[in-house]
């Protein structure tokens, strides 16, 4: 359950990221879950924008956690139904080509997160 709390987090953190992160990730920090969706994915100067509001979306939505205590099940499924929520928006952004990238970009985090630590 505790490694399922600090996955959620991660993820939670991952997702609200500077927009200069999102486009070139340094594999560190809490930009890394978007760096890792959008890897391989070069974003034109509309698209980095649209992105960047739709982050600025998302963080605003984001509840606050307290370190060193976990959150609850309503906060957890908050985040998740936000996360889903602000990828299938980002996702939209896309051209075909990429959200080919993408989809493999997001099924390869998901499957990351069940055979990792």
């Amino acid at each position: 359950m505790r490694l399922h709390v600090a996955l959620l987090c991660a993820t939670a953190l991952g997702v609200f990221t500077s927009p200069a992160l999102a486009q070139s990730p340094s594999g560190r920090g809490p930009g890394r879950r978007m760096g890792m969706l959008l890897k391989d994915i070069t974003l034109t100067p509309d698209q980095q924008a649209k992105v960047d509001s739709i982050q600025k979306h998302y963080r605003a939505e984001m509840p606050s956690f307290t370190p060193g205590n976990p959150p609850d099940s309503a906060t957890r499924e908050k985040v998740r139904g936000l996360f889903r929520r602000q990828v299938d928006d980002i996702r939209a952004v896309l051209t075909a080509d990429q959200q080919r990238v993408f989809d493999k970009n997001v099924a390869e985090m998901r499957e990351g997160r069940r055979g990792g630590p």
